[in-house]
């Protein structure tokens, strides 16, 4: 009986990566992917795939440049986020206890109150964009998909377990591969393509670098930092190494600990290099398509209608079958992420792998947060609005949740051996500067009106 405790714990402790008769490279590879790849893939949610359309149809090839400029900003504070959770068993919102005072706390609470908000808002957005795709479809009316569209997930994050859970979002990720499909459909000029990816077309206008705001504001955003370090702590709970609590890189044996980081930045690298491929996918299509043609989009729907006629019936297709599932994929991160970070702050259980009864403050927020989104969807015909005020919110919240992030990452009380080191310290503080500078010019452009 010992032994057969003392051979589990050992097959555990390497992250399931190693067991009997040693997995193929690629099982091993698959097996490492999870928060990482749904973060990443969750960023292209439909609100994301509005803004990378609207870049592509209004300035053609122009804001490319952004693609290359976001991967490995997306990464330092990504992996920052994953070693966090690794290194202490602990969330985002539970570090942040740790970290601060009950002032510094108290604002931070104001902070994800305000985040929460905003992610209803973008719920809101992208519960009416599945309803919408699914109308695009001939499928049956937008509203009452984007109504059974926010029940459906509701009860399924209230009934699932975190393994079923965690095992749909993976595979909902495929849906975004549509994307590229919609690219070799377009007629690309990649001579174009390069010299946007180089910044060969970059402009000084109002209009263009607000748009470039809002394109940074969706690659990096504050939920991503919650529910990548809330997933990771759920998946380390489910190890069971150290019974209902999440176990920390210092719980595992010296090889355990390098093979588990090891295994969170493949699966983090993955997910952003994922997330960034389908940004330029959308953005390089809709460039030789839309804006080649000079077409004005507001939406994933609008893009996708508007694709039919240039591209052919399958590429609006096919792009309408991509933000429905990267829909229905982000609305349950984003109702989690902002609950989770809630609940923790506030010192209470939080967990998709808990019943409701045992967290009931988490899964309230969520249930609210659904509701309120699904109502919203239903009732509000044109989202636009709601997601100019949440990018407002996420664009004032992002800098300072950077500053937090890259303080609890560099305590060596928390963090230990495995605080931020120099590139980590570099990187995530461009992170930081640049988000704050493009949060300012966002709200600045916003509020006149741009």
């Amino acid at each position: 009986m010992e032994a057969h405790a003392k051979s589990t714990t050992t097959s555990r402790d390497t992250g399931g990566a190693e067991k009997e008769g040693r997995p193929s490279p690629v099982l091993r590879f698959l097996r490492v992917l999870g928060p990482g790849l749904v973060t990443g893939a969750a960023d292209d949610d439909p609100s994301g795939v509005a803004t990378y359309a609207q870049a592509g149809a209004t300035y053609g090839n122009g804001l490319l440049w952004t693609v290359p400029v976001s991967l490995p900003l997306m990464m330092a504070t990504q992996e920052m986020c994953d070693r966090m959770a690794l290194a202490t068993g602990d969330s985002f919102g539970k570090l942040i206890r740790r970290r601060f005072g009950s002032g510094a706390r108290a604002a931070v609470v104001v902070l994800v109150v305000a985040l929460v908000v905003a992610n209803c808002l973008n719920l809101s957005a992208d519960l009416m964009a599945i309803g919408q795709g699914m109308q695009l479809i001939h499928a049956g009316p937008a509203p009452l998909w984007s109504a059974a569209a926010g029940i459906g997930i509701a009860i399924a994050l209230t009934a699932g377990s975190f393994e079923w859970i965690g095992r749909i979002f993976k595979w909902l990720c495929l849906a975004l591969l549509v994307y590229v499909g919609v690219l070799f459909v377009a007629h690309v000029n990649w001579g174009e393509v390069l010299l946007g990816l180089a910044g060969g077309q970059f402009r000084f206008t109002p209009g263009y670098l607000g748009l470039a705001v809002a394109v940074f504001g969706t690659t990096v955003s504050p939920y991503m930092f919650f529910w990548q370090t809330a997933q990771r702590v759920e998946q380390l709970r489910d190890e069971d190494l150290k019974g209902s609590k999440a176990p920390s890189l210092s719980d595992r044996s010296a090889s355990g600990a390098k093979r588990r980081l090891r295994g969170g930045r493949i699966d983090v690298f993955t997910g952003m290099v994922f997330s960034v491929l389908i940004m330029f996918a959308i953005i390089a299509a809709t460039a030789a398509t839309l804006g080649a043609h000079h077409e004005k989009v507001s939406s994933a729907a609008e893009a996708a209608k508007a694709l039919e006629p240039v591209a052919g019936t399958w590429a609006g297709a096919l792009f309408a079958i991509g933000f429905i599932g990267s829909g229905i994929l982000a609305v349950p991160v984003l109702a989690a992420s902002g609950s989770a970070g809630l609940a923790a702050l506030l010192d209470k259980n939080w967990g998709l792998e808990k019943s409701p009864a045992k967290a009931p403050v988490f899964y309230g927020l969520i249930a609210v947060g659904i509701l309120a989104a699904t109502v919203l969807a239903v009732f509000v015909h044109n989202p636009i609005q709601l997601l100019v005020f949440s990018a407002l919110v996420n664009g004032i919240a992002a800098g300072p949740f950077l500053v937090i992030m890259m303080l609890i990452g560099r305590d060596r009380r928390i963090m230990g051996k495995y605080r931020n080191r120099w590139l980590s310290q570099s990187l995530g503080w461009l992170t930081t500067v640049v988000m704050c500078v493009g949060g300012a010019y966002g709200i600045w452009y916003t509020v006149a009106g741009g």
